[in-house]
């Protein structure tokens, strides 16, 4: 028994014509009245009685009808289930960021344009430093992952760079250089710097650290940081001065003045990254959406450089 005989049956008990149930289906009479045939012989009883003018549904016809219709809308609706999960309409996106990702409008941006685009998608979101984000994206407990990558952070998977903003100096405001314009990165050679810790995120934690030692000298590491959204908090009370990514001048600590820096100064990356085995038409549509909020946001200007 097929789809096709049972529509052919469908067709019949709702013209109860032959011929107008051939021309509806697209097949001739003749041809028609032995699918019928056959598929009365399967289930082994007469579905129709044959009249001159037409035909009429036998008990066992009326009793096959509605099991029919329910078994073609349940095909119908698994055809369609399956498009939607082919073209990434439905399924599942489980979305790492680190804290500091979220300032950057592309973030926010990709996030609800997609979750309006695709409503039906299982979506769920976790906070995590870049190493632990990575971690588990390979574990394949994420699908995708927005991280502040270093040098090396992104060989172990695919990535879509999105932005590499400027960095710029945060200083407590009583500082005596809280009200300069701009500092060179020598200019802190005494300072004790406030850094998250570098097993949280190597390569940003290594760039920073790079930065420093071309500007000619080793930085002292102070007072670590659980993650880089409480730097300023610790900056506030005086237990040091930092750099970090310019979209964290949105955190409106008091107590902390943000400075850019003059010359050479590191830059922040932000990343979109998903395991380089990655097939699911979900997760590339989310690629495709971060990538379009990233151009339209470039060409608004609302991206810092």
């Amino acid at each position: 028994m097929e789809l096709r005989h049972l529509r052919y049956f469908i067709a019949v008990a709702e013209e109860l014509n032959f011929t107008r149930a051939a021309r509806r289906v697209g097949i001739g009479q003749p041809p028609l009245s032995n699918q019928i045939r056959d598929l009365e012989n399967e289930i082994g009883a007469p579905l129709f009685r044959r009249l001159p003018n037409g035909a009429e549904l036998t008990e066992a016809g009326k009793a096959f009808l509605p099991e029919v219709q329910a078994i073609l809308l349940q095909a119908e609706q698994a055809k369609q289930s399956a498009l939607r999960a082919a073209h990434g309409h439905q399924g599942r996106l489980r979305l790492g960021f680190t804290s500091s990702a979220v300032f950057n409008p592309i973030v926010p941006g990709a996030i609800n344009v997609f979750r309006e685009k695709y409503a039906a998608v299982e979506f769920s979101l976790e906070e995590a430093p870049t190493a632990r984000l990575l971690e588990r994206l390979n574990a394949a407990e994420l699908d995708a992952v927005f991280v502040r990558p270093g040098g090396g952070d992104l060989a172990q998977a695919r990535s879509q760079l999105l932005a590499e903003e400027p960095m710029v100096i945060a200083l407590p405001s009583g500082h005596p250089k809280s009200q300069a314009q701009a500092l060179r990165l020598d200019e802190l050679a005494e300072e004790s710097f406030v850094l998250f810790p570098r097993e949280a995120g190597v390569g940003f934690f290594d760039d920073i650290i790079a930065a420093c030692r071309r500007a000619g000298f080793e930085p002292v590491l102070g007072q670590p940081a659980p993650q880089i959204t409480s730097i300023a908090s610790l900056i506030a009370v005086g237990l040091g001065i930092s750099i970090v990514p310019a979209e964290m001048t949105k955190i409106k600590v008091p107590g902390v003045r943000y400075i850019a820096i003059a010359g050479d100064a590191p830059k922040a990356r932000l990343a979109l990254s998903t395991r380089r085995d990655e097939r699911s038409p979900v997760v590339r549509n989310f690629i495709a959406q971060a990538i379009s909020v990233q151009r339209s946001l470039a060409g608004q200007g609302q991206l810092r450089e």
